[in-house]
């Protein structure tokens, strides 16, 4: 018998689309961060912003990590994740575009 754990990385195909956008959308908002660290602003969350100073500890974190985890975790529960950071990632595309204005 199989170790639930490993079910989602046997089964990979099966959610793709869930598992791709997760980690898609933490690649945007990787992307979004090193853009407003470069233009000034900084990083609320106080472990992120003790991470920025190292960019390979960033995209460690903000990376690496996200694809063990759609690797790991099965598709249906990639989906609350996945609604939290289409709202994290319209939050930095909001905040962005006032500090631009």
């Amino acid at each position: 018998m199989r170790p639930v754990l490993w079910d989602s990385a046997l089964t990979f195909r099966k959610g793709v689309g869930e598992k791709v956008s997760f980690v898609l959308l933490n690649l945007v908002d990787l992307i979004l961060t090193i853009f407003a660290l470069s233009i000034g602003l900084y990083e609320l969350n106080p472990w992120m912003r003790s991470l920025a100073a190292s960019p390979l500890q960033l995209l460690l974190v903000k990376l690496a990590i996200p694809i063990l985890i759609a690797w790991i975790v099965p598709s249906r529960l990639l989906l609350p994740a996945i609604g939290l950071l289409i709202f994290i990632v319209g939050w930095d595309v909001k905040e962005l575009l006032i500090s631009l204005l």
